[in-house]
């Protein structure tokens, strides 16, 4: 591990180094300022060969193929592709919906883990990390860099990070879209209490700006099976007024609307080609990452 001024609650030594041995890939090109293991839209120096493509006067004559001069009588150069490093920026979602766990972990501390070890892995191979915390607008932001006591400061802020106020995630995407100029790996960890219509217009900007947008959509077991046995006070952790209700006479109810929701977010997230994870967060969060590397790490070169 980068040295760090104090221990991390949310980082754990064993996980990161099983992790360590599975990259984190980008599954689009990604235009870095350095050399490094992901693709990138120019052609360059790289031991991946791309294609043919004909000679033309001022190429580099070492790139010409003789052998297909041989068969051909015509010269070709030889394309390869270009390799570079990628930003990532961790979108953390600091709403407070996300201070809720009923399995003895908040999804704010499941969602440290998640942004933290990502931060770490990537850095680790080189790439430039930044983070943002949203909640009702951008509460904390900080610019994807490469230096390691940079990481220091981006741990800094997710110890820091305290669920509270309102989500307003979509318009938040909508400016990163806009201000991260150059293509990103773009990681957001939530709960999505979003309307899945703003999420879909959010995702595909993203996307018309060329980058890569993954997605942990945290969940408790208990808003899922939503199995409350006796009359209970809910609360909206977001500010809004508290409603007594019987959960037998509501349950049905309830599991289809969350079933429309979640129907809505897998619509929204195949319309615009998201790397889309649903988590609970009682699973465990190393095989919740093993999954993203591994897939990513198999989909290299999508372009």
């Amino acid at each position: 591990m980068f040295p760090d001024r104090q221990p991390r609650s949310f980082l754990d030594a064993s996980v990161l180094s099983r992790l360590a041995s599975v990259p984190l890939m980008a599954r689009r090109p990604m235009q870095g300022s350095v050399s490094g293991r992901h693709p990138s839209p120019h052609r360059g120096s790289s031991v991946e060969f791309s294609e043919y493509r004909k000679y033309v006067p001022g190429d580099d004559l070492r790139r010409l193929d003789w052998r297909a001069y041989g068969r051909s009588d015509r010269f070709f150069v030889k394309e390869f592709e270009a390799d570079t490093n990628l930003r990532c920026c961790l979108v953390l979602d600091t709403s407070g919906s996300m201070g809720y766990g009923s399995t003895g972990v908040t999804k704010i501390e499941y969602a440290r883990r998640i942004a933290g070890s990502l931060g770490h892995l990537a850095m680790r191979q080189g790439d430039a990390v930044g983070l943002a915390c949203v909640a009702n607008g951008l509460v904390r932001t900080i610019p994807p860099k490469r230096n390691p006591a940079h990481l220091m400061t981006v741990f800094d802020i997710l110890e820091e990070a305290k669920p509270q106020g309102e989500t307003r995630l979509a318009p938040v995407l909508h400016e990163l879209a806009e201000t991260v100029r150059q293509r990103a790996l773009v990681v957001v960890i939530s709960d999505l209490f979003v309307d899945p219509g703003e999420l879909r217009s959010c995702f595909q900007h993203l996307r018309f700006r060329r980058h890569d947008l993954a997605l942990f959509h945290l969940l408790d077991p208990k808003e899922l099976s939503f199995d409350f046995r006796r009359p209970m006070r809910f609360l909206d952790m977001e500010g809004g007024p508290a409603i007594f209700a019987e959960p037998n006479e509501i349950a049905d109810r309830y599991r289809k609307a969350i079933g429309a929701y979640l129907e809505g977010i897998q619509e929204a997230v195949r319309e615009s080609a998201v790397d889309y994870h649903q988590v609970h967060i009682d699973d465990d969060y190393e095989q919740v990452l093993l999954r993203f590397l591994v897939g990513r790490a198999r989909s290299r070169g999508v372009r």
